[in-house]
C-alpha cells in the first residue's frame, strides 16, 4: 500500500511540475515569455500601479512636450527626437530606428535618483545588440548632480526596461517588475562607477 500511495504521490508531483513548466503562454524571440500589452506606457503603467501609496516616490513621466508630460505618473515619450531620448533616459540616438515605441518615468527630485525608460523592440532579434548599446552608452555618460548608484536593464517580450539611479529604488522597481511580469529578464545589473 505504501508502494502505491508513493508512485501515486510521484505521478501526480511529476505532472504538477510539467503544467507549472508550461504557465503562462509562449516563448517570444528572445527566450522570454510573450507579454500581452499594447505599449510601452501600459507596462510601465502595469508597474507603477502595483506600488502601495507608501512606496511611491514623487514622479513625473513623459517627455517635455505638454501633450506626453505627465505629473505623478508614467508618460508617453516621443520617439522623434533621437538626442532628447539620448539625454534623458540614456537611449542611444544610433539605435532609434530599432524601436517603435517609449515611455519614460523620472525621480523628481533628480534624474539621477531614478529614470526609466520602456521601450518597444520592433525585431526582437535585436534585443540583444540593443541591450549591449544601451549599457555602453548609460555607462560612458558625464554624469551631472551626482551619480546613480545602479544600472539595470530588463527584457519583457520585445520590450527593454532600463532604469538607473539609487540603488534602493532601482532593487524596488525590479521588484515590481519581476513581479508584474513572469517572464521578465535581468540581462544587467551593475554599479555605475
Amino acid at each position: 500500500m505504501k508502494k502505491i500511495t508513493a508512485i501515486l504521490l510521484v505521478t501526480i508531483l511529476t505532472i504538477s511540475l510539467g503544467a507549472c513548466g508550461n504557465k503562462g503562454g509562449g516563448q517570444g524571440a528572445n527566450g522570454g515569455q510573450e507579454v500581452n500589452v499594447k505599449d510601452s506606457l501600459e507596462l510601465l503603467n502595469t508597474v507603477w500601479n502595483s506600488y502601495t501609496d507608501e512606496e511611491k516616490f514623487p514622479a513625473a513621466g513623459g517627455d517635455m512636450t505638454e501633450e506626453n508630460m505627465t505629473m505623478d505618473e508614467p508618460g508617453r515619450f516621443s520617439i522623434e527626437d533621437g538626442a532628447m531620448l539620448d539625454s534623458t533616459l540614456g537611449f542611444p540616438t544610433a539605435a532609434l530606428s530599432k524601436i517603435d515605441d517609449a515611455a519614460s518615468l523620472m525621480h523628481m527630485m533628480n534624474a539621477n535618483t531614478f529614470t526609466c525608460g520602456v521601450f518597444r523592440v520592433k525585431d526582437s532579434g535585436s534585443i540583444s545588440s540593443l541591450t549591449d548599446e544601451m549599457k555602453e552608452n548609460i555607462m560612458n555618460r558625464q554624469w551631472m548632480c551626482g551619480f546613480p548608484e545602479k544600472l539595470v536593464i530588463m527584457t519583457v517580450g520585445n520590450y527593454v526596461i532600463s532604469f538607473f539611479g539609487d540603488g534602493g529604488i532601482a532593487d524596488t522597481f525590479k521588484e515590481k517588475v519581476s513581479a508584474a511580469y513572469e517572464g521578465a529578464q535581468i540581462v544587467c545589473e551593475e554599479p555605475i562607477v
